[in-house]
């Protein structure tokens, strides 16, 4: 059995659920140990992007899948949980001198409407990230239901947007388990290497274990594959893999690498604003054409199942 084969087969069951490892799947402490009840009232529309590795693209998938919903006429909120502010830069927003932001959302220290900022897209909104939400897990460990102190916070934002997009940090701490409890569905950016395809048997069990103890209604609804390079074996190895595991799944559209989307960030501007004609702004394009086509065919089976 190859390497690729033996991490395919650790990450995944014929399912496509991760393997039970005991109770806990490997999981860390802090997750089992959330004391709260399961929250109600969540944000259906509300899509958590998770990846507790590093550098897979979550940010970029996020801020790039939003700018396109937006364009498209859908309003989107962008939620930064990350303290590494990434997804606040890449809107063109500095998270050093924010004076609200979701720190202070989760702190209950500033109401919702006060912690909104304007993107440079119309219709795509943000709360920022800030340089206090790295202390935030330290700080909310004493208090009462802190893992979910986010969907209290985004209650309610359904009639005002059509989507709310929460990029959680690479770990699979309290702020994570916060943005998976007040999420109604969780995204998989998955970079095509070896690493990547290790790490995800792990997140899928925390996944199953905030939907045990915390969100019964949290499902998995995609895997986005990012940085895909069809010239290395590797590359199409994992792919090959990944769609066998998780049939249905995975998105047909593939998010290749590509230099500009690199740079976009930088200046503070979507990959659509900065170079709509590069390849990565293409892939985006198709990307939300085909997350819209998805959740319009799921709504038309629940509307069917349910006058059947």
């Amino acid at each position: 059995m190859t390497g690729l084969a033996r991490a395919g087969s650790r990450a995944f069951t014929a399912s496509g659920e991760a393997p039970r490892k005991g109770k806990s799947g490997g999981v860390p402490d802090r997750i089992k140990a959330c004391d709260g009840e399961p929250i109600g009232g969540l944000v259906s529309g509300t899509v958590a992007f998770a990846n507790q590795k590093g550098g897979v693209g979550k940010t970029t998938t996020v801020v790039n899948l939003a700018a396109e919903l937006a364009l498209a006429g859908s309003p989107v909120l962008v939620v930064d949980v990350d303290p590494q502010g990434s997804a606040t830069s890449a809107l063109g927003s500095d998270k050093a001198p924010v004076s609200g932001s979701v720190y202070e959302g989760l702190l209950e220290l500033i109401p919702f409407s006060d912690l909104v900022v304007r993107s440079p897209i119309d219709g795509l909104d943000l709360i920022p990230s800030s340089l206090s939400l790295a202390g935030a897990e330290i700080e909310l460990v004493p208090l009462e239901r802190r893992e979910g102190r986010l969907a209290r916070l985004l209650a309610g934002t359904t009639s005002r947007y059509e989507y709310v997009f929460i990029d959680c940090p690479p770990s699979l701490g309290l702020l994570t388990v916060n943005a998976l409890t007040a999420a109604s569905e969780v995204v998989i950016p998955l970079q095509c290497e070896y690493l990547a395809l290790e790490g995800l048997g792990q997140l899928l069990s925390a996944i199953g274990l905030i939907r045990e103890n915390l969100n019964p209604g949290l499902e998995v609804s995609g895997v986005i594959l990012t940085m895909h390079d069809r010239r290395t074996n590797l590359c199409l190895d994992v792919e090959r893999d990944v769609r066998r595991h998780l049939d249905g799944r995975v998105y047909e559209t593939v998010v290749p690498r590509n230099v500009r989307l690199a740079e976009a960030p930088s200046h503070g501007l979507p990959i659509a604003l900065y170079s709509p004609s590069s390849r990565g702004a293409q892939a985006y394009r198709t990307l939300a054409a085909e997350f819209r086509a998805r959740r319009a065919a799921v709504a038309f089976d629940r509307a069917a199942g349910a006058v059947a």
